[in-house]
């Protein structure tokens, strides 16, 4: 301790060589009237101290360790730099005549990279059942992999297998991982009308009402036209959705007032919602990081997502007594094997359901 400055220093016996390397360590102070380096305790980093001085001397740093306050950093990040490989041109060029996402192109050949790095000592076509399976197995005990990426995985793999090689569904049979039950994560309608109110950017407080007024994926509302706004019928067109399905979903009508307004004001030309440089998309990324500051100034203190909001309207409408198969509807979900069991259905139609979007703004 130096007045009320802690210090960290370095104790060995005189070595030109050991007093150059930390010299040049950042932060490295040199006493003329002790003959030793030290650093202050603020600036001291011992995990670059050990990278540099390691190999020079044998360092005993069992007093830092014991130290109440920590002085070694979270050591970087880093990741392997992985094999190239050619994906065969006949997996990709069916990725593009089955028509496939872009996303799921460029997860679908990223595992299989991945799969052929494992192989690559061997032909493909000779792999057999039983490894693949013990290679899936490999990736759950080491790799830690969720059960969502152990199907994208298998996916991947059996794409090429019967796809691309034209093989029987019968030759591969991968036991799959049982399907996780999770409950969505949502808002409530108050938080709903405070992460809005605390979105004064008119631009992005459209975006984030039209996320959650029409229960719509992040990736279905950057592809969004503005003449998929039908606002005569209070409705929205969702071309090419999940499973490149089209549906129809509703739309708040003080929504359609804000999104007339918006129009006026920022003119879009190819997307409802275009971001830096002409005609380009808006991007993902950004609608959740104008969410997320939102909802901090809101004072949500939980993390807050783009899929939350589409969650949000689901459960707002059954709260709202909307016929669950409706909802379904709304949302583009292809399975109700699950949820027709509690389900009664009812004569409503589209038109007649009550956007909770309109419920909340009606009561500020």
């Amino acid at each position: 301790m130096y007045k009320t400055t802690e210090l960290v220093w370095c104790i060995y016996h005189p070595d030109e060589v050991i007093s150059k390397a930390i010299s040049k360590l950042h932060g490295a102070r040199y006493s003329k009237g002790r003959g030793q380096w030290y650093f202050k305790r603020s600036e001291f980093d011992l995990y670059q101290f050990y990278n540099a001085m390691s190999s020079l001397a044998f360092i005993d740093y069992s007093d830092i360790k014991t130290s109440k306050k920590p002085l070694q950093k979270t050591p970087p990040k880093v990741t392997p730099v992985k094999e190239p490989v050619n994906i065969p041109a006949a997996y990709t060029d069916m990725l593009i005549r089955k028509q496939y996402s872009e996303q799921t192109k460029k997860t679908y050949t990223a595992y299989f990279a991945d799969f052929m790095r494992y192989f690559k000592d061997r032909e493909l076509e000779g792999v057999t059942m039983d490894e693949i399976n013990a290679y899936i197995l490999d990736l759950i005990k080491h790799n830690h992999i969720s059960a969502s990426q152990q199907n994208q995985r298998i996916n991947a793999i059996k794409f090429y297998y019967e796809k691309v090689l034209g093989r029987k569904t019968e030759y591969y049979n991968i036991e799959r991982p049982r399907s996780e039950t999770r409950l969505p994560d949502v808002l409530s309608k108050d938080e709903i009308g405070r992460i809005l109110e605390n979105t004064n950017n008119l631009k992005h407080r459209c975006i984030l009402s039209l996320i959650y007024s029409a229960g719509l994926r992040r990736s279905e509302l950057i592809n969004l036209k503005a003449t998929d706004i039908l606002g005569d019928r209070n409705q929205i067109h969702i071309k090419g959705g999940k499973g490149k399905k089209d549906r129809y979903s509703i739309i708040s009508g003080y929504l359609l007032d804000e999104l007339r307004k918006y129009y006026k004001t920022y003119k879009p030309k190819d997307w409802l919602f275009e971001g830096q440089g002409e005609g380009r998309q808006y991007s993902g990324s950004s609608i959740g990081k104008l969410l997320s500051n939102a909802a901090k100034k809101a004072g949500i203190k939980r993390r807050v997502t783009p899929h939350m909001l589409r969650h949000s309207f689901a459960t707002h409408l059954l709260e709202q007594k909307t016929d669950l198969r409706y909802i379904q509807e709304l949302l583009g979900h292809e399975s109700t094997k699950t949820t027709e069991i509690y389900t009664h259905v009812t004569n409503k139609s589209l038109t007649g359901i009550v956007n909770p979007l309109d419920e909340i703004m009606m009561k500020r």
